[in-house]
C-alpha cells in the first residue's frame, strides 16, 4: 500500500511549500497531450488482440450502481452480473469490483461472499464532497465496516481551486487513515478542474498523499473520462513510479460506453507505462452501461453474429 514517500516530507510541510512543488511541477502542452491521445486511439486492434482486449477490459470494470433509487434487489442482482456477465458462457471472465453507496455496501458483500469479485463503496459526501471532515471520516469508516474492500474519495475541489492544497492533502491522508485496509481511489472530478495543468496537479498532490488509485470523475456531470485526461493521469503515475519507486493505479470513470472506447483506454495504457498497469489491481474502468456492450461484442466474436436486445440485462 503507498506510503508517502520520505522525500515529500518538505513538500508537505506548510501550505506555502505545497503550493510552490504543485506550481513547479511542468506545464502541459494541451495541443500535445489531445494529439497524442487521439493518435493513440487510431490503433486498430483485431481478431485475437481484440478478443484479449474484450476479455481485460470486462475484468477491469467496476460495475456501479449509484442512484438514489437503489435497492437492496437492485445491488444484489448487479452483483450476480458481476460474477457471471455473461450467464450462457462462464469462461467470461468476472468484473473487478461492485461499487455501491456505502448503506448498500453490506448487502453486496454478501452477494459477493467467496466471489473474488471486490465491493468498492463511494464515501466522503460524495459526489459534491460538500460535508465537513468528521462528516466525510465516519462515511468512510462506515463503509468499511460494513465491509468495502475500496474506497471511492472525492476531493474538495473548492479548495483545491482556491489553491488550499494543504487542505486537500490532510483531507485525503484522513480518509486514508479511516480507511485501514480498503484501497483509497482519489476522485478528482477532472470536468471541474479547468485545466490540465489543474489535472496534473491534482495528480500529485493524491498521490504525496497516499492515494491507491487516482481516478477522474464521478460520472455526475458533464465532462468525465477523456483520453487526454486519462493520458494525463498515466504520465503521472509513470514518473511518479520513476521518481519513488511507487506504483499507483488509475480509474477513468462516466462516459466510456462501448468496447471501442474501452479498447481505446487500454492502448493508452499499454503505451504510456506498459503492461505492469494493465491489470485489474492497476487500472479500472468506473461504469455501468460499458459491460453490455463488451458482452455483445465478445459474443460477435465468438459466433459471427450479434444476438438480440434480450441477449444482456439491462441494468
Amino acid at each position: 500500500m503507498p506510503t508517502i514517500p520520505t522525500a515529500f516530507a518538505d513538500v508537505t510541510a506548510s501550505d506555502s511549500t505545497l503550493r510552490r512543488y504543485l506550481h513547479g511541477l511542468s506545464g502541459v502542452d494541451a495541443v500535445g497531450l489531445e494529439a497524442r491521445a487521439a493518435g493513440l486511439g487510431t490503433r486498430s486492434i483485431k481478431t485475437t488482440a481484440k478478443a484479449y482486449a474484450i476479455d481485460l477490459a470486462i475484468s477491469m470494470i467496476d460495475l456501479t450502481t449509484l442512484e438514489g433509487a437503489d435497492t437492496p434487489g437492485k445491488v444484489r442482482a448487479l452483483a450476480a452480473k458481476a460474477v457471471h456477465p455473461d450467464p450462457t458462457d462462464r469462461s467470461t471472465p468476472s468484473t473487478a469490483a461492485v461499487c455501491v453507496y456505502p448503506d448498500m455496501a453490506a448487502v453486496a458483500v454478501e452477494a459477493l461472499k467467496g466471489s473474488g469479485v471486490k465491493v468498492a463503496s463511494v464515501a466522503t459526501a460524495f459526489p459534491a464532497g460538500r460535508a465537513a471532515l468528521d462528516v466525510k471520516l465516519a462515511d468512510t469508516r462506515d463503509a468499511v465496516a460494513a465491509g468495502a474492500d475500496e474506497i471511492d474519495m472525492v476531493i474538495d475541489r473548492g479548495a483545491f481551486l482556491a489553491g488550499h492544497y494543504l487542505k486537500v492533502y490532510e483531507e485525503i491522508r484522513a480518509v486514508k487513515e479511516a480507511a485501514g485496509h480498503a484501497r483509497l481511489k482519489v476522485i478528482f472530478e477532472t470536468g471541474e478542474l479547468s485545466t490540465y495543468d489543474n489535472i496534473r496537479r491534482a495528480s500529485w498532490l493524491g498521490m504525496i498523499a497516499g492515494a491507491d488509485f487516482i481516478k477522474t470523475s464521478t460520472g455526475k456531470v458533464a465532462v468525465n473520462a477523456t483520453p487526454a485526461n486519462t493520458l494525463l493521469m498515466l504520465e503521472a503515475v509513470r514518473d511518479f513510479r520513476e521518481q519513488t519507486g511507487v506504483q499507483v493505479g488509475v480509474k477513468p470513470a462516466g462516459g466510456i460506453r462501448t468496447s471501442k472506447d474501452a479498447i481505446k483506454f487500454l492502448v493508452l495504457v499499454n503505451e504510456t507505462v506498459g503492461e505492469d498497469w494493465l491489470d485489474n489491481h492497476w487500472f479500472r474502468f468506473g461504469a455501468s452501461s460499458l459491460l453490455n456492450d463488451l458482452l455483445m461484442q465478445r459474443q460477435k466474436l465468438a459466433t459471427g453474429r450479434y444476438s438480440g436486445p434480450d441477449y444482456v440485462t439491462v441494468d
